[in-house]
């Protein structure tokens, strides 16, 4: 089992930087297509450089219409597909001053806590999500420029969101055993 949601769990994550990395460059190209755009009609009234603004408006030069509508659901998706590494890593931000002091058992029994609290937790948004996306899919709303259906950025971050699940119950499951039994389950973040 722990290698089986290791591999989601890192699976996840690869695909979220993928999708974050596809993002940037979609931005990127963009703001240059704008960019040229707005140089070429600046240029067409220079007249030493007029040319070259004649041939960058020819050219349909302009920014990517829709960019912010994929970001919005790139950026959405990538958060939940990262979740999921995070958790079976045990990276989240901890605050470790009133902890630090605590033995290993109190340690082991407080972190198996937290771990079932936020499985709940991911369990819960999972849920909001899913009903979220029912609601989407029936009334069939999509958005302003791509027109496609907000339905899919829904299903894209339940799919992530049921991998975070999986590792979080798992998570959860390992934290308690390392809390009973004394020997570690997970990796320490």
């Amino acid at each position: 089992m722990h290698r089986l949601v290791k591999f989601l769990s890192r699976g996840a994550a690869i695909v979220g930087g993928t999708v974050l990395l596809a993002l940037i460059v979609l931005t990127a190209l963009s703001i240059l297509g704008r960019e040229l755009s707005k140089l070429g009609h600046r240029l067409v009234d220079v007249s030493w450089m007029s040319g070259l603004g004649e041939a960058l408006v020819a050219s349909g030069v302009d920014e990517i219409n829709g960019t912010y509508e994929l970001t919005e659901a790139g950026v959405a998706f990538a958060i939940f597909a990262f979740l999921p590494v995070c958790q079976f890593y045990g990276a989240h931000a901890t605050v470790d001053v009133f902890t630090s002091g605590l033995r290993r058992g109190s340690l082991n029994w407080l972190r198996a806590f937290w771990e079932v609290v936020l499985a709940a937790i991911i369990v819960f948004i999972t849920l909001r999500l899913y009903e979220g996306m029912n609601r989407y899919l029936g009334n069939g709303e999509t958005t302003l420029f791509l027109q496609f259906p907000v339905w899919w950025s829904y299903a894209a971050c339940v799919g992530a969101a049921i991998i975070a699940c999986l590792t979080a119950a798992y998570c959860a499951y390992a934290r308690l055993i390392e809390a009973v039994t004394g020997r570690s389950v997970l990796p320490e973040g």
